[in-house]
């Protein structure tokens, strides 16, 4: 069969230093004037093909831009009415599961196989993570579609069922683990965190946010009010009025046994808070975890160990105790009294038994030299020549 023959233009003619050139002009992207010039009508033809793809390129790639591009222009839209540690949620997410496997791509070429192949990776997530996702890949195609950036939107039966590792079902605690949970932190600083959870079943960031305000204990019948929820930025603790829905905002009646609990500790309290740092400010996520460390190490489970004894191994049960590192985290524990780990301070307690030992060596050893006092306490001059407490 013949091969179609292209209809070529007539196009115009100019002489140019003597010689004889087909020419014509087109409009560029810019909207700018581009004359091209040719010795014959084919080459002019074919110069005006590819430079009419080059303009629809262009045209193309300002109109649709690269998921990357869009979904931080999304990101920043977002920002205007959604609060900052959502924002940084969805920043994460976009970036990890959208930005990274399909960011380089047009969002016109996108299409629903493209995205269901960037999921695979997502599905190997927990549940939730997987659904969370999904609801962004809509959110950002169906906001393009209605800006007019693609002509059709590919998720439109995209959906979240299904896919993701379920969650495991989480079971409550008997009667018999909350007491030994209460016995085994009772008097320490997370004991009224924890009776609020158990008994009022408030969030963490609702009993980090609660504040003596909201506790009404010399009622007939005692209850408190959530009104106020916390978060961080920065590691810097943000206390909110607006909480996330209507809902959220409720009355919690309150059992005897934590009504009794919370009095005994506002006795104590000099904060606003129910739970505060030693200054009386809310918590930062720092603070709180060394809070939730309390919990960790006093509810590690003993182990059991080997040492040394008359060169045999001697198997013998360890309980971790508060400022051990427990097996099951491996971290120390931290205490919310002091700026610094326990850890530190049982160097200081070494330290001071040192300086115990110094002050003994003084009383029993006043008439001696400088010199053999010195040498006597281990090289250390005496505490009074030295002027400071060697702590």
């Amino acid at each position: 069969m013949a091969a179609k023959r292209k209809r070529i233009p007539r196009y115009s003619k100019v002489q140019i230093n003597g010689h004889e050139y087909y020419k014509t002009d087109i409009e560029d992207a810019d909207g700018k004037r581009v004359i091209l010039y040719g010795k014959t009508r084919e080459e002019v033809y074919d110069k005006e093909m590819a430079a009419l793809e080059q303009i629809d390129n262009a045209t193309f790639r300002r109109k649709s831009p690269t998921v990357a591009e869009y979904c931080e222009k999304w990101l920043l839209m977002q920002s205007v009415h959604i609060r900052a540690t959502t924002l940084i949620d969805y920043t994460s997410k976009v970036r990890r599961h959208i930005i990274k496997e399909l960011g380089e791509k047009r969002m016109a070429d996108v299409t629903l196989d493209d995205i269901q192949v960037a999921l695979v990776p997502v599905s190997k997530k927990s549940a939730s993570v997987y659904k969370s996702v999904v609801i962004l890949y809509k959110s950002i195609f169906r906001a393009a579609k209605e800006s007019h950036v693609i002509d059709t939107n590919p998720t439109i039966y995209l959906e979240a069922k299904g896919g993701g590792v379920p969650q495991e079902e989480r079971q409550a605690l008997t009667d018999e683990q909350v007491e030994r949970l209460l016995d085994a932190i009772r008097g320490l600083p997370p004991y009224v965190f924890v009776m609020i959870g158990l008994y009022a079943g408030l969030r963490r960031e609702e009993i980090l946010a609660l504040q003596w305000d909201s506790v009404y204990l010399d009622t007939d019948a005692p209850y408190l009010t959530v009104r106020r929820a916390w978060h961080t930025e920065h590691n810097r603790p943000v206390i909110l009025t607006e909480l996330k829905t209507k809902a959220a905002e409720r009355n919690i009646p309150l059992p005897d046994r934590l009504a009794e609990c919370l009095r005994e500790a506002k006795k104590k309290s000099t904060s606003d808070y129910v739970i505060a740092n030693q200054d009386g400010e809310p918590l930062s996520y720092t603070q709180f975890k060394r809070l939730w460390q309390y919990i960790v190490t006093r509810t590690a489970k003993p182990r059991i160990a080997r040492k040394l004894v008359d060169g045999k191994y001697v198997k013998y049960m360890l309980y971790p105790k508060l400022g051990e590192k427990a097996r099951n985290n491996g971290h120390v524990v931290y205490s919310l009294d002091v700026p610094f780990p326990v850890s530190w301070t049982v160097k200081m307690k070494k330290k001071q038994k040192e300086t115990q030992d110094i002050l003994s060596y003084h009383s029993q050893a006043a008439g001696c030299s400088d010199k053999t006092r010195a040498k006597a306490s281990g090289g250390r001059q005496p505490i009074e020549e030295c002027g400071r407490t060697g702590l």
